[in-house]
């Protein structure tokens, strides 16, 4: 069975809006070792709409380094309402999302990372669907959406796995649900 880890980008005021404005500062060798780190085991990406469109321009025409083009060339799986095609080696879960995921990982292969936060993220979570959350504190205060802001959920208690902090000040948190 795979497993599905999401990794998320939070100020310290827990704001997920628009983590293109504030956290690329403290991108360095630690953040980079990091994520090259999660895709180990990788082998498939699933995404909510936006995170795709934003990822698809960003990085679709990038090329010439192993994490780029492993990054590219990694199958996705995209969470959408509104969209009937994909480009850039997409394609949509569809209608019953949840029923897509649990089929994705039920599949043999590698993890599925999952990258973005929005209403597919509390989709995932409200069905128990998340085997293990990253969660990148940055430290900088920032106007936005909270990450399970306005969700409706039963109280939900994770266990913390691991701590990483790196020289820049942000701290990722390894959680997961409790057994």
């Amino acid at each position: 069975m795979r497993k599905i880890i999401e990794s998320t980008f939070l100020t310290l005021n827990g704001s997920i809006s628009d983590p293109q404005d504030w956290s690329a500062p403290y991108w360095d060798d630690d953040h980079t070792n990091y994520s090259m780190k999660l895709m180990e085991g990788t082998d498939a990406l699933l995404l909510g709409r936006e995170t795709y469109e934003g990822f698809a321009e960003a990085w679709s025409g990038r090329s010439g380094d192993p994490y780029t083009d492993n990054f590219n060339a990694m199958p996705k799986y995209v969470a959408s309402r509104t969209l009937t095609e994909t480009t850039w080696n997409a394609k949509l879960l569809g209608d019953d999302v949840v029923a897509a995921v649990r089929k994705l990982k039920e599949e043999d292969g590698g993890n599925l990372l999952k990258f973005g936060t929005g209403s597919f993220s509390q989709t995932l979570l409200e069905h128990k669907l998340v085997d293990e959350y990253h969660f990148w504190i940055f430290p900088v205060v920032a106007p936005g959406d909270r990450m399970f802001g306005g969700l409706d959920l039963a109280v939900t208690h994770l266990d913390l796995v691991d701590t990483t902090t790196f020289q820049s000040g942000i701290v990722v948190h390894k959680l997961a649900p409790k057994a």
